[in-house]
């Protein structure tokens, strides 16, 4: 075999063995919700993709809610809950924009959920902690720039395009 042509078999077969760019994408939805659907409208995350430390797969996402939906919802604090939604429900919802994650940013994204799940006590307020802030806590840890206009405290999808307009670099 001539030189360059082993040359260039050797260097295609290292490349070939290298591990793929792994990268996990961070993405923000929305649920309009309905009176047909039975569900009010809701904003969660989902995570997917592989680990580059491990290449361990993700696929994960994470809403925060009252753990019952009842009239007191309306009067304040509830118990809460940490859903997680099956695939059909995710292919009903708008995705609103997708950012990569780092390791540090899942692990830390995965503790602030640990922490909102675990947190004591009635958690859950309609407009003081609801999924909305949920979200937004999550997007800070990625460095999004967050608010929480008063008027959108209760509508997702208005929300994430306001997160989505407040940094012009997301997609």
């Amino acid at each position: 075999m001539h030189r360059p042509v082993a040359l260039l078999l050797a260097l295609f077969a290292a490349l070939w063995s290298l591990p793929a760019s792994a990268a996990v994408e961070l993405s923000f939805h929305s649920y309009g919700g309905g009176l047909f659907s039975g569900r009010y409208p809701h904003a969660f995350i989902v995570m997917k993709g592989t680990l580059d430390r491990n290449g361990k797969a993700v696929n994960e996402n994470y809403g925060f809610t009252a753990k019952e939906v009842t009239p007191a919802i309306l009067q304040g604090p509830v118990a809460h809950d940490i859903m997680v939604e099956k695939a059909d429900y995710i292919k009903q919802t708008k995705r609103h924009f997708t950012v990569k994650l780092s390791d540090a940013q899942y692990w830390k994204i995965r503790d602030e959920v640990s922490a909102w799940r675990n947190a004591p006590g009635k958690y859950y307020d309609l407009d003081k902690r609801n999924c909305i802030h949920f979200v937004g806590a999550m997007a800070q840890i990625v460095g999004l720039k967050v608010s929480y206009p008063k008027d959108m405290l209760r509508k997702p999808k208005r929300w994430l395009d306001h997160v989505k307009g407040l940094n012009p670099s997301l997609k």
